[in-house]
Parts: C-alpha cells; sequence; structure tokens
C-alpha cells in the first residue's frame, strides 16, 4: 500500500458539490485517512478567473503513480473538466499527485512531488495541517517548514470549513 497526498481543486460551477463528488470518488481507488480543511483560495497563474476551494487529502492506496494518475483523469472527466490547450483555466475540478511515498519522479507525464508544491499556498496550507512533519523528499524540508517561509502576499487564502 501506498501514502500518496493529493491535492484538490476548484473554481466552476458548484465548488463545494465538485469536490464532495471527487472525494467520493477517490474513495473507489483507495482508502482516505486524513482529509484537510476546505479552503478558499485566489487565483494564482492566471489571476483573471473565479477564487477556488481547496483541499488536500492522504489518501491509501495500491495504484502505483502512473495508474493513479490516469484514474484521477478519469474523475476529472466523470466530473466535467473541458481538456485545454492553454494552462491554469478555470475547471471543475483539479486533482494533482502532490507526493507519493518518498518518490522522486520527472518524466513527461508526471513529476512528483509536484514541482510547483512548494510555491502555492493553496497546496502547502492544506498539506501542513494534515501532515507537517512530512519531509519533502527533493527539498528535505518538512512541509511546515516550507508553509513558514512561503510568504508570497500576492496569493490569498482562507479556511473556510473544517
Amino acid at each position: 500500500m501506498h501514502n500518496v497526498y493529493i491535492g484538490l481543486g476548484s473554481n466552476l460551477k458548484d465548488r463545494f458539490t465538485n469536490i464532495k463528488l471527487a472525494l467520493y470518488y477517490l474513495a473507489t481507488i483507495g482508502k482516505i485517512v486524513k482529509k484537510s480543511s476546505l479552503y478558499k483560495s485566489s487565483p494564482v497563474e492566471n489571476k483573471h478567473q473565479p477564487y477556488f476551494l481547496n483541499c488536500v487529502v492522504k489518501l491509501v492506496t495500491k495504484l502505483l503513480p502512473y495508474k493513479l494518475l490516469k484514474k484521477l483523469k478519469k474523475i476529472e472527466k466523470k466530473l466535467g473538466r473541458k481538456k485545454s490547450k492553454k494552462r491554469y483555466q478555470p475547471r471543475t475540478i483539479d486533482l494533482d499527485i502532490l507526493l507519493y511515498d518518498k518518490k522522486i519522479i520527472k518524466s513527461k507525464n508526471l513529476t512528483i512531488p509536484h514541482e510547483k508544491l512548494h510555491k502555492r499556498k493553496f497546496v502547502v496550507w492544506p498539506l501542513a495541517e494534515i501532515a507537517p512533519n512530512f519531509v519533502h523528499p527533493v527539498l528535505k524540508k518538512k512541509i511546515r517548514e516550507i508553509k513558514k517561509e512561503l510568504r508570497d502576499k500576492s496569493q490569498k487564502i482562507w479556511r473556510i470549513y473544517e
């Protein structure tokens, strides 16, 4: 069994329901053993879009990384995510593998740990809530240390639901 941290985000339609449904489908591919609070966050890359709802879960699964990625893409599609040639567009749901055990993977289709994890409050805040002492396998820092160092004031984030 593998310990995986997955980031969830939604900024289209009923964001709360999108997150709830994604959690339901994630529970079909593994066991959700921890879930962060729900956060509202400002968009980071493309600022001209609605605010996001975000959370992070710890999932215990048998799936290997590429198989897990394939399942996450199927869940996104099922929940109405549309393919876009442009990056950072509004979406009904976004599911990202943030961490997978202590693995480091860098390929065309998959990077673990997520390459921008340490730069994004909407990932670091909920991750620090459920895994403050997890050591980032590349940066060799605890998640709570990464949170403390992330001081980008342009990123707004509020915990809205525990």
